[in-house]
């Protein structure tokens, strides 16, 4: 599943790709990656609607649009978006939904094992307002993981991985972090000594950082791919995943 490494990645291709276009036409194939699920009341909500702004939230893609609404977008585990140029070329296999931008350009969204969401909301606090704090945010300080870790016995692994805790890390990246920070992954998060969780800290933020500067992590099942199709370079730099 694509991370908050990759999410960044895409979401920043994004934007010089998205900002300012309008979306002429959504065409949805798989009923069931659009909330609402409805494809038809998904595609006529959506046509005619400018970007406004790009962002992420965890390992939510967050567009918003002239208006009310918000598109958000969760890749799970085998999303992928990717841009086409040319409107004669043929959509992926795995197409699920495509945008057809007022340039000419189509913006893809393919997944093979169909989990990836589509939100269309107004109310976007209603899906990211439960998940915490951005690893990579400035609030998120040493004394601050500290006051999270406090009182919890949950190892510290299965709590990392907790959106409710810290949003937009999974398994690649908490492993190398746990690793980097010299951190049993079974260690009860309670236990971390001031040491160990500064340690933690600066781990988190400087594998998030690199990952995102190597475009995210490309694994063997190539299920995470750039906006162009490029694969992410990170994966050569991981120290104890896979």
């Amino acid at each position: 599943m694509p991370e908050l490494p990759e999410v960044e990645t895409i979401t920043r291709e994004l934007r010089p790709a998205l900002t300012g276009r309008t979306i002429r036409a959504a065409d949805v194939y798989w009923e069931r990656s659009v909330v609402p699920p409805d494809g038809a009341a998904f595609a006529r909500q959506i046509a005619g609607r400018s970007v406004t702004e790009i962002g992420r939230r965890g390992k939510w893609i967050v567009i918003a649009l002239d208006g009310e609404d918000t598109l958000l977008i969760h890749l799970r585990m085998t999303g992928q978006l990717m841009t086409l140029s040319d409107p004669e070329t043929f959509l992926p296999r795995h197409t699920r939904v495509f945008f057809t931008l007022d340039d000419g350009k189509r913006l893809i969204f393919q997944d093979q094992r169909k989990f990836g969401r589509l939100v269309l909301t107004s109310d976007p606090h209603s899906v990211l307002g439960t998940l915490g704090l951005e690893p990579l945010a400035e609030n998120f300080t040493v004394e601050q993981l500290g006051v999270l870790l406090a009182g919890r016995r949950r190892r510290i692994k299965p709590l990392l991985l907790d959106q409710h805790f810290l949003a937009g890390l999974g398994n690649i990246y908490t492993d190398e972090a746990l690793w980097q920070a010299g951190i049993h992954p079974l260690q009860p998060a309670n236990t971390l000594t001031p040491d160990e969780t500064a340690r933690l800290h600066d781990a988190i933020r400087a594998v998030l950082r690199t990952a995102i500067a190597h475009g995210g992590t490309t694994l063997p099942d190539a299920t995470y791919r750039q906006l162009d199709g490029r694969p992410g370079a990170h994966g050569e730099f991981l120290a104890v995943y896979g």
